[in-house]
């Protein structure tokens, strides 16, 4: 690099440009002729253009960036999953929900699995964790057992419902409503939801 003045420098590359002024070309001109070290950094400058200028028509061979791409490392998986969940918040938001209810869901059951429970009802009688409809008696609303057995020999105007149990008809028994048998995780969840709504 040449140990002149800055402004000689930039007097050259206005003129490789094509913007220098008539009077500033002269000064360029003969300053170059009377120093040596701008003449060669002019003269590089000039070399390094029409390098430039020859090798604006070369392309690259056929199928050169895909194989640029090819030798690329893969990307991880963690990362594929990073940005998925940056693209579609909205599914991440819902998917978290729906994964921290059903754990609380299933929280709720399992603390509830070994408890026997049922719907409150004066006529209704227990023996051994079976809940008895007598005959002759007329329940007049839904039932729920949950964790026992329910046999049924008078009339029930309502649905039944029993949660990790069984029931039992006598052949008089009746039942006005939906009869219901829960049995599995899933169709707890669904249950309770539809209870929850209700």
């Amino acid at each position: 690099m040449t140990s002149c003045s800055k402004q000689i420098v930039h007097s050259m590359h206005e003129y490789l440009d094509g913007d220098i002024q008539e009077e500033k070309k002269q000064e360029l001109k003969f300053h170059i002729e009377t120093c040596a070290d701008c003449k060669q950094h002019f003269t590089e400058l000039e070399k390094t253009i029409a390098l430039v200028q020859s090798a604006s028509h070369i392309e690259a061979p056929a199928g050169f960036t895909s194989r640029v791409m090819a030798l690329l490392p893969r990307e991880g998986k963690k990362v594929g999953i990073e940005r998925w969940f940056r693209h579609h918040p909205f599914l991440t938001a819902a998917a978290l929900f729906l994964i921290l209810m059903s754990g609380g869901f299933a929280s709720l059951f399992t603390q509830e699995d070994e408890h026997f429970a049922f719907t409150k009802n004066s006529e209704l009688k227990v023996e051994n964790e079976t809940v008895i409809v007598p005959a002759g008696a007329i329940i007049e609303e839904d039932i729920v057992v949950k964790n026992g057995d329910i046999r049924i020999e008078g009339s029930v105007d309502g649905n039944v419902t029993v949660i990790n149990g069984e029931r039992y008809m006598a052949s008089a028994g009746n039942v006005t409503g939906e009869i219901e048998e829960i049995d599995q995780l899933f169709g707890r969840i669904w249950y309770e939801m539809k209870s929850l709504f209700r």
